[in-house]
């Protein structure tokens, strides 16, 4: 069924406005969201107790829940946008029809005129008056027609963009509903990492402080056998394999990028060598954002493998970790990550969201852990192919040669 132009006009006019509206919404939620983040990097910064433990999965599950209603907003926007498209895009097709039809019917009209000779047009009027203004007419009519393959020329293309800004949005709807999932067990694991902690801890300081020794002591033990392993490991770095030292290959994973910790022996490393295994080295660099923010894959590559340590009781390691391949010669590993959001084999392109950050695995706060490795020296093992490790056997690691591991900001832009 034809919808006239006039409503036609009017439902895409109240869309429109439809989408204003949801675009202003969004900006008050973006604002509440950098409310929540600033409050989290005060609380970042305090003392670890367990009332700021739990003030932090507080603030974190506002933000959470902020950024759920933010994927909402869009969704519903781009719902919004869709259905406007479909409407100009009806609109459109319609008006090529209409000049279509247009078109046909100065065609038949042109043919009858040309058709006639030129002495039978004269003949057929009486006045000389009445044989120009038929010639004149025919004129009008080739101009006419010539206005109106122009005009349909450009709907075409109008209904041909259009199409591409719909494949588009379908495409982006579908991310945004993958999103809204991800954010959604982001916030289911808040509330059991509260949960966990509250029953950990009884509600008592004293027992959060032994959670916490238990917890560096287990991780010192485990980081300590996995450098051991490495050490022994030979790899021999071809640098004509990988990209030169100072070239920008990589687009930062996040993108608020608050660095904490740069790569090697860093004063915190220093400080607290038994975290790294007896040796003062940090095998990546540390982004401080809050749990829930969006990793970006930062060079197009494929998903090698991911892994959970978590799975595993006791083994206090990574968490929830992916390592990527680039064809570059180069693969890059995002440790204790709150939800994944790839699988394994699976393509990525640049900029493209992996996962969601977190607290998971041994960590001092939510961050983001990033290694870059020579793709040729890195591999993933099972702890138990390492050295037996109090109840970490089963959990899977990337393990990599010293040689194999490279400083991120090498290959990052300059800040």
């Amino acid at each position: 069924m034809m919808i006239p132009t006039v409503q036609a006009q009017s439902e895409i006019e109240k869309l429109q406005a439809e989408i204003s509206e949801r675009g202003g919404r969004l900006g008050e939620i973006e604002k509440e969201i950098a409310k929540f983040e600033a409050s989290l990097k005060e609380v970042g910064s305090e003392k670890k107790t367990l009332q700021n433990a739990i003030n932090r999965l507080q603030l974190e599950r506002g933000k959470v829940q902020a950024d759920i209603r933010f994927t909402e907003q869009k969704i519903s926007s781009t719902d919004l946008q869709l259905s406007k498209l479909i409407l100009e895009i009806k609109r459109t097709e319609d008006d090529i029809m209409r000049n279509r039809a247009a078109i046909s019917q100065i065609i038949r009209r042109s043919y009858m005129i040309e058709n006639e000779s030129m002495i039978e047009v004269l003949l057929a009027h009486e006045q000389l008056s009445e044989f120009w203004s038929a010639l004149q007419n025919l004129d009008t009519v080739r101009n006419s027609m010539n206005e109106r393959v122009l005009n349909l020329k450009t709907l075409q293309e109008t209904l041909d963009e259009k199409r591409g800004i719909t494949a588009k949005q379908r495409g982006e709807l579908v991310n945004l509903k993958s999103q809204y999932s991800d954010q959604s067990s982001v916030l289911a694991n808040n509330t059991a990492e509260r949960t966990e902690l509250l029953v950990a801890t009884k509600n008592e300081e004293s027992n959060y402080q032994k959670l916490l020794a238990q917890k560096r002591t287990a991780r010192a033990l485990i980081t300590k056998e996995l450098r051991d392993f490495e050490a022994k490991l030979t790899f021999i770095l071809d640098p004509t394999s990988i990209p030169a030292a100072g070239t920008a290959v990589f687009m930062y994973p996040i993108k608020n990028v608050v660095i904490t910790q740069l790569f090697g022996g860093t004063e915190f490393a220093k400080r607290n060598a038994g975290v790294y295994g007896g040796r003062a080295y940090h095998p990546g660099v540390d982004f401080g954002v809050p749990s829930g923010t969006q990793i970006f894959a930062p060079l197009a590559g494929t998903v090698r493998a991911i892994g959970n340590t978590d799975a595993v009781p006791g083994c206090f390691s990574w968490g929830k970790w992916t390592l990527l391949d680039h064809a570059n010669g180069l693969s890059t590993l995002y440790a204790h990550q709150s939800v994944h959001s790839v699988t394994p084999g699976q393509r990525v392109a640049t900029g493209e969201v992996i996962g969601y950050s977190g607290n998971t695995g041994f960590s001092t706060g939510p961050h983001l852990h990033f290694t870059v490795y020579a793709k040729d020296g890195v591999s993933v093992r099972k702890f138990n192919e390492i050295k037996t490790v109090t109840s970490c056997g089963a959990a899977t690691t990337p393990v990599a040669a010293t040689e194999a591991y490279l400083d991120p900001m090498l290959y990052l832009p300059p800040r």
